[in-house]
């Protein structure tokens, strides 16, 4: 069986879809890159039996039982045409913590832009109204003026490059047991770093003409022409 996530027809799905699609299509500018956030919990693991260390010609082994120790929250955050990103591992995923992950993007990752151009989803944390939780209004709005939002679709995450980052995180470096956040933030960060010194971009060659050809369906039966 094969599943997957898409979006029913409709003129809010394309309209959100072909926004982000434009967004996608603007050329490099590190005055106002584009950046794409999301965010995946790891389920942490113990197996209290033990288990076998690799040797040659042989992976490593692991008893079937385990432990539960929780659960950790991974933010990622990418910027396809640079090929840079920056994970970090947190023990919620909350408004504020979402809050906390646009300041450092803003103030650490890109002082020096003018405008960081964010494409997310549309969970409910991902909002401008996070930062006025957090923060006092007049450093809520200073944050807000530095991000340009674009949302992917309901039912359309697979349009967040974000998404493309995460899946090869947990297939290269978190599709194991993994007993402790430490352990997670430990590995991630060798993920990270590796993956930005080789300056891996994401290609996205999807484009509007694609999507009105393509996801015919998804566009609604127009009326009167």
């Amino acid at each position: 069986m094969k599943s997957w996530c898409i979006g029913t027809p409709s003129a809010r799905f394309v309209a959100k879809m072909e926004d982000v699609l434009e967004v996608y299509h603007r050329p490099y500018d590190p005055d106002h890159p584009v950046v794409c956030i999301d965010e995946r919990s790891k389920a942490l693991r113990s197996t209290p039996r033990g288990g076998l260390p690799t040797r040659p010609g042989v992976c490593r082994r692991e008893d079937y039982e385990y432990e539960r120790n929780g659960v950790c929250n991974i933010f990622l955050w990418v910027e396809p045409l640079a090929g840079r990103r920056q994970v970090q591992v947190t023990d919620r995923r909350t408004t504020l913590d979402f809050a906390e992950q646009l300041r450092e993007l803003v103030d650490v990752a890109y002082p020096e832009a003018k405008k960081i151009v964010l494409v997310t989803d549309n969970l409910n944390t991902h909002s401008p109204h996070a930062l006025y939780e957090r923060y006092a209004p007049a450093e809520a709005r200073r944050i807000a003026q530095k991000l340009e939002w674009h949302y992917t679709p309901e039912h359309g995450s697979w349009l967040n490059m974000a998404e493309i980052e995460l899946s090869a995180l947990s297939r290269q470096c978190l599709c194991r047991r993994m007993d402790r956040q430490q352990t997670v933030a430990r590995e991630a960060a060798v993920w990270e770093r590796e993956r930005n010194q080789a300056q891996t971009k994401v290609d996205w060659q999807f484009t509007t003409a694609d999507a009105r050809i393509r996801l015919k369906r998804l566009y609604p039966i127009l009326l009167h022409e």
